[in-house]
Formats: C-alpha cells, structure tokens, sequence
C-alpha cells in the first residue's frame, strides 16, 4: 500500500498543534497505564536495590543513579509499542489518511514519552529531597532532564521503526538495546572508576551523558564538560529524531 502525504500549504505551528493532539491521544489510551509506572520507578528501584546489596552507597550518588535511570526507563518504556499497537488496532490507516506529516505522528509519539520521563524523574529527586540530598545546580539538572527525556523518546521512536505490528517483537527489540546501554553507562559504576577499555564505549552511549549531567548538579562531580554532555544530548536527539522520520517514512506503509 503506497501512501503518500501532501502537506506543502500545511503551517509548522500547525503540525505542531496536531503533534500535542497526537501526544494527548497517547496518553490517554497508552500512558495512563501499569506499565509506565513499572518500567519507569519500580525496575530502576529494583535494580538497584539489588546492586546496593552488601555495599554503602551514598545518598547522592544513590539519587543521581535513580533519577538517571527513571529517566531513561519512563521514556523509553511505550514509545516502541505504539506504531504496533495503532497497527494491530487498525486505527494507524485512520491516523495517516488525516492531514499530518510522518515527522507529526512521530514527534506527537516522542512529545507524550519525553513529559512522562519528565513527570517521574520527580520521583526520585522528591526521595532525594526526603533523605536530606541538596541539588548544587538545579539549572543543569533541570536541563539535563528536558533533553535526556526527548533523547531517550527519540530513540525509542526510532526503534519502533521494524514493521511489525505484534508489539513484543518491538519490545524485545528496545530491551536488547536499553540493558546494554544502562550497564555502560556509569550508572553502577562511575566512568572514572571503570576499565580503561569500557571509557570509548561509554561515550557511545546517550544515558551516560545524562548520568554525568546528574552527578554533576547533585554531587558536584563530572566526567565531561558540561557543555560537551548537552551538545552530545542536543547531536544524539537530533539524530534519533531523524532516524525514526525517515525510517517510518519507508516502513509505515507496512504496517497497513
């Protein structure tokens, strides 16, 4: 089925207004969910409850380790599911014979993960602030937090690019890129205590750079520049964002 989309008299604030009326569609029907809370608090709480079995961890690398991996987990823990979904549910034919672009249904999909893993990184930054954790620069962290969620959103979107509409094949797929990249990303182990060997492959990694934004402005420690993790969060956005447009722009038609 070839579909095409002719949007040339179409406004960008347009776009834009049916992007937010995708992203409330979202998270009315997929957000408001079990899972998200899940994903999102109770895996990066049992995580890491497990690793600090037997070790004494300091508060504030305790909290900047959650709030990392809330982050990461929360945006990236429906995103993949929601092209299978519309698929499955027959309702994607219905979404793309309306006058939006491949770029609007996608950032409408990254637009509802990036406010979730916005709204429950509070969570563990409020547990932080229970136990005493002071926050050193809440303008970094703050900043830190808006681009990490949409990269991790981006990248989630861009997965859920392989045209299937059975979405366990997708979730599989996200989970076999996300455990990889949480373990190498000085979330467990700070950059600066791990092998030489693993420090390249970090770098290869968006979450590290967000975890080093949020040691930073909690403990005061980093491993790069300040300025290096936002521009490497801004290229790494930037680049999933355009991976996901053109990739469902070649495999969406599939799914129909």
């Amino acid at each position: 089925m070839t579909v095409t989309w002719d949007l040339s008299n179409v406004r960008i604030s347009d776009q834009l207004k049916r992007a937010f009326a995708i992203c409330k569609k979202n998270i009315r029907v997929y957000y408001i969910k079990g899972p998200v809370i899940v994903f999102g608090i109770l895996i990066p709480l049992f995580l890491f409850g497990a690793f600090l079995i037997g070790r004494e961890i300091p508060p504030k690398f305790l909290v900047s380790s959650l709030m990392s991996m809330s982050v990461f987990f929360t945006a990236t823990a429906v995103a993949p599911a929601i092209m299978p979904w519309e698929g499955q549910a027959k309702t994607l034919e219905r979404l793309v014979s309306s006058p939006v672009s491949i770029a609007t249904i996608v950032l409408g999909d990254i637009f509802a993960s990036f406010l979730f893993g916005v709204l429950l990184s509070l969570v563990p930054f409020a547990l932080g602030l229970a136990i005493g954790v002071t926050v050193i620069d809440p303008a970094t962290l703050l900043t830190g937090v808006l681009l990490a969620s949409f990269c991790f959103s981006s990248l989630a979107a861009a997965l859920s690019t392989w045209p299937t509409n059975i979405p366990s094949n997708v979730m599989m797929l996200m989970t076999f890129v996300k455990f990889p990249l949480l373990f190498i990303s000085g979330i467990f182990v700070p950059i600066e205590k791990m092998p030489d060997w693993s420090r390249p492959v970090a770098s290869l990694s968006p979450l590290t750079y967000f975890v080093d934004l949020a040691r930073y402005s909690i403990e005061g420690i980093n491993h790069y520049p300040i300025s290096l993790s936002m521009v490497a969060l801004t290229a790494f956005s930037l680049l999933f964002f355009t991976l996901a447009v053109k990739l469902h722009e070649k495999n969406m038609p599939k799914r129909l």
